[in-house]
């Protein structure tokens, strides 16, 4: 009996190796649609969190120093680094299986929306911010 189980174990194994990972996994690496920046999405407890790793500008053309989040709304944080900037603040999973909603900052005007995220493909995500009934949406593209 012991020797059908060590048999099972293995077996599961082996097939968990074979099997694709999951295709709702959003975390990794992601290429914004003006390629202008990335941003990992990670999890942060049971949410999804996302925050810009890497600009392609990563110098303020007029100051010469480190991009800053200068239209943020809050002025405590117009100062903070760009590199860093969470723009995924804590996504909940939908009913949906591959989507995520919750709020999302959009450092381009220094405001956070009501947004979802959702797999298109393994390679494409879908970042859509709303106002009201209004809603905006690109696409970004799966670096790793």
């Amino acid at each position: 009996m012991r020797r059908i189980y060590c048999f099972a174990a293995a077996a599961m194994l082996a097939l968990a190796a074979i099997i694709p990972t999951n295709a709702a996994d959003v975390t990794g690496l992601w290429l914004i649609q003006d390629t202008t920046a990335r941003v990992r999405i990670f999890q942060c407890g049971e949410l999804m969190c996302g925050n810009v790793v890497w600009l392609s500008q990563p110098l303020d053309a007029v100051t010469g120093k480190p991009q800053t989040d200068k239209l943020n709304a809050d002025p405590e944080k117009r100062s903070r680094a760009m590199l860093g900037v969470a723009v995924f603040l804590g996504l909940q999973r939908n009913s949906e299986e591959n989507k995520w909603v919750g709020r999302i900052y959009n450092p381009d005007d220094g405001s956070t929306y009501r947004g979802s995220i959702g797999l298109i493909d393994r390679s494409q995500l879908k970042v859509e911010g709303c106002v009201t009934i209004y809603c905006q949406a690109e696409i970004w593209t799966r670096i790793n």
